[in-house]
């Protein structure tokens, strides 16, 4: 039998590409990073060569749609990269996000030392990973939502799920018109680190969401924070330790010390059922459970 093969094309560094094999049940498949440092132009014409010739694709550094609840927002920059593509499926993980993250918190704990007190949390996306909103809106904790700050620099805080979605359905509509370089870093941003906004990083023990928004201004001490994210290095993971977080919490299993993107977990699952698209919400959470795919929760300090 052949390896399925998933190729992840992103506009993200290419100091984070990597190739490694998921084996999911009793099937091996190859996941494989290409970073395309920022530059659109080469990411496309990558899903021109590669279409037809790989089992699924991921689309990474960039997302197609922001997905709050059940509710579907374009982002034309990400349309764009993939619109020549007719015959490899492809995802940029935004049902595995929703549907796997939506009880993170809940999953992982128990495996903590001790108790989350006191209950506060922020993310400074929560719109991209409303699934970990809704986790630890549920959990019981007061969250700070930074997106305005984090994504347009815009010095307000959003509190409360009801407002995020607000917000959300007023904003998104028009910055989904906006180019990618605006709205998430790419290329060598990837590996910045400008800390600000200290204050709403320190305002509870969890930072919740997508790691380079985390990662792009974390203060240089985190000592006993808890981050829960997802598509980490080993480069990454050094850092956090450095800087004193006390546990790393990823949505989706460690390969080769790493966790990789929703969108290279998604497109694995698209490539191991052969389905040819993107798979439905309760396809995922069926998988998921047979599969036993669960977070990961690394001790650092």
């Amino acid at each position: 039998m052949m390896t399925k093969r998933v190729v992840s094309i992103s506009l993200g560094s290419s100091s984070r590409d990597k190739t490694t094999t998921l084996v999911l049940g009793e099937e091996a498949i190859q996941l494989e990073r290409i970073g395309c440092d920022g530059d659109e132009a080469k990411a496309k014409a990558l899903y021109t060569e590669l279409d037809g010739q790989v089992d699924a694709f991921g689309v990474g550094g960039v997302e197609l749609y922001v997905r709050v609840e059940n509710k579907n927002y374009g982002l034309r920059s990400g349309l764009n990269l993939v619109k020549t593509i007719k015959q490899t499926p492809y995802t940029d993980g935004r049902g595995l996000k929703l549907t796997m993250e939506r009880t993170i918190f809940q999953q992982v704990e128990n495996m903590l030392d001790k108790p989350v007190m006191p209950r506060r949390a922020m993310m400074p996306m929560g719109c991209d990973r409303y699934g970990m909103a809704v986790s630890l809106d549920q959990a019981g904790f007061e969250v700070v939502y930074c997106d305005l700050m984090f994504g347009l620099g815009i010095p307000i805080p959003i509190y409360g799920l009801g407002r995020l979605r607000l917000l959300a359905s007023l904003l998104l509509p028009m910055v989904g018109l906006m180019p990618v370089s605006m709205l998430y870093p790419t290329g060598e941003n990837q590996d910045e680190n400008i800390p600000k906004y200290e204050k709403w990083f320190n305002y509870g023990m969890v930072i919740a969401g997508d790691f380079q928004y985390i990662r792009r201004h974390m203060p240089l001490d985190l000592s006993g924070k808890i981050i829960m994210t997802n598509t980490t290095t080993s480069t990454d993971v050094a850092l956090m330790r450095e800087r004193g977080l006390r546990y790393l919490i990823t949505s989706t299993p460690s390969l080769d010390g790493r966790s990789f993107g929703a969108n290279v977990l998604e497109a694995a699952l698209m490539a191991y059922t052969e389905k040819k698209r993107e798979l439905t919400d309760s396809e995922l959470q069926t998988l998921v459970k047979e599969l036993d795919l669960k977070p990961t929760v690394q001790k650092l300090n």
